[in-house]
């Protein structure tokens, strides 16, 4: 079987057939345990405080920015690529919005008491140059925080281990330009320049197959596969099968561990 390139169309918003069915995923998100226990620790590490300046890297909807302002008592930004995220930032209200390049972050230099991203660096074109930008933009003892799920740490119950495996790294390799990144971060901020560099991980545990966005459309994930020349037709019928088998069964299981990196400016 020849594989196809795949079209990386995460990163790719405004161009969805319906562009604000991204809007309620990440509503959605916004209202799960798991996410608002990692977002919370996010929080602490960038050691907010009053009358400060952030800047939230892929900050979609500003929720997150939002947070920060109304909780901490600082001023945020939300940068995002999309019109459509920017667009409903604004219309929420509460921090700036602004449409820009992760790689080419729209601010002079030292002009943030900290940077953060979430999610964000697993669909970026120049992971590491965006790295640089977070650096340049924070003043000097302030900090960096990123935080992504790192695909190599996926676990899955499935009767079919090797087909789960295909389709775990299918996931991890080629529908995410960046989702393995998580675990090299540190490395990443020490290359940056970063100091007290620090990383934590965070697992998330899924037993209910409609939580998390219905597992972040886990089951439609071999049919992916197969429309980029991965998997034949007859092995995306057994997954999808073996996956209804597996709920009806009470036996679901899935698992990704995120890891949050912080660090800061010399």
């Amino acid at each position: 079987m020849v594989s196809r390139p795949l079209e990386h169309g995460f990163t790719a918003v405004d161009q969805q057939p319906d562009p604000n069915e991204w809007v309620g995923c990440l509503d959605k998100l916004q209202r799960e345990p798991f996410y608002v226990a990692y977002k919370r620790r996010v929080l602490e590490l960038m050691g907010p405080r009053a009358g400060g300046r952030y800047l939230d890297v892929g900050g979609g909807t500003g929720d997150d920015a939002r947070a920060l302002a109304t909780r901490h008592g600082g001023r945020a930004v939300a940068l995002d690529r999309s019109f459509t995220m920017a667009r409903e930032c604004r219309a929420r209200g509460g921090v700036a919005s602004v449409v820009g390049e992760a790689s080419e972050l729209p601010f002079r230099d030292a002009s943030f008491d900290g940077c953060r991203a979430d999610r964000t660096f697993q669909h970026l074109t120049d992971p590491h140059r965006t790295l640089r930008e977070m650096v340049r933009v924070t003043r000097p003892s302030g900090r960096v925080v990123v935080v992504d799920p790192d695909y190599d740490t996926q676990a899955l119950e499935f009767p079919d281990q090797d087909l789960a495996r295909r389709v775990l790294r299918f996931r991890a390799d080629h529908a995410l330009r960046h989702g393995t990144l998580a675990h090299r971060m540190p490395a990443m901020f020490g290359d940056a320049g970063l100091t007290s560099v620090s990383v934590e991980p965070m697992t998330l545990v899924i037993r209910d197959p409609a939580a998390v966005d219905n597992v972040m459309g886990l089951r439609t994930w071999a049919g992916t596969a197969h429309r980029s020349g991965f998997l034949e037709a007859d092995e995306v019928r057994r997954w999808e099968e073996l996956y209804d088998a597996t709920i009806a069964a009470g036996k679901f299981f899935y698992a990704v561990t995120f890891f949050i990196t912080a660090g800061i400016r010399a």
